[in-house]
């Protein structure tokens, strides 16, 4: 069985982000990216796929991006991961591109199971895995928090507003992954040290995309607060300010 796991490569969320002099990107001096969090749930249950099915089961990571995602492949690696694939496009992608990149090498590597994280933390986007799906017409379950696999059958839990709904369905299949899902297991001395032997494969994308980003801004700083009054009194003033300046109301 081949199983695909897509991951990104993102600034820490605990790290300053700075916009580059050209408007139009991040500043990445400083920056430390890291596999995206809740790939890292997508990582584990593509690991534990393969030790479940065995065999001649052979898992992949493929990620979108440049040299600078190559310290966080080398990661993945080390986590036991079999080969790793790095997708160099021509130009900056959105979702869409990114998917149509992925699908192909997904569709030519001949995967039954792909696992996605269920959103990436840098641009918030959560569709990157439905569109990938799409796009190879398989079938797709989001936002998973607990999974079986028997045979072609698959048996999901996934969360929905208010509640947990459970989901059957067939492979191949596109899987996204929620915290809970299960429990990332950390890099062995071993795995780190086989990472470092284990080759990226390198592949060229040629996009059709037709995303342009023309200006990055980062949002501005927050108002400081105004106490209006401290009894009954002051509810009309509220009532107004949240209406002519805030307009929330």
């Amino acid at each position: 069985m081949k199983i695909a796991v897509c991951v990104s490569n993102v600034p820490d969320t605990a790290t300053k982000i700075k916009i580059a002099q050209d408007r139009k990107s991040i500043d990445s001096t400083g920056v430390s990216f890291i596999i995206n969090p809740y790939d890292e749930f997508a990582i584990e249950e593509a690991l534990k796929t393969k030790e479940k099915f065995g065999g001649d089961s052979i898992t992949y990571s493929l990620t979108v991006g440049d040299d600078s995602s190559k310290e966080t492949i080398r990661k993945v690696l080390a986590l036991g991961v079999d080969e790793a694939i790095l997708i160099k496009p021509d130009k900056p992608l959105d979702s869409l591109g990114i998917a149509k990149a992925l699908s192909e090498e997904i569709k030519s590597l001949g995967c039954e199971i792909v696992f996605f994280g269920k959103q990436s933390v840098d641009y918030d986007s959560g569709i990157v895995g439905q569109l990938t799906a799409e796009l190879l017409g398989y079938n797709c379950i989001t936002v998973v928090v607990d999974l079986k696999i028997e045979n072609d059958k698959v048996i999901a839990e996934r969360e929905i507003e208010g509640g947990r709904e459970i989901v059957e369905s067939k492979l191949p299949i596109v899987i996204t992954a929620q915290k809970g899902l299960n429990e990332p297991r950390y890099a062995s001395l071993k795995g780190i040290m086989a990472a470092k032997k284990k080759n990226i494969i390198e592949k060229q994308f040629q996009s059709e995309n037709l995303l342009e980003i023309l200006e990055m801004n980062l949002p501005p700083a927050k108002q400081p607060g105004r106490i209006i009054g401290s009894d009954v009194s002051a509810v009309p003033e509220l009532v107004r300010l949240l209406r002519e300046e805030a307009k929330v109301i």
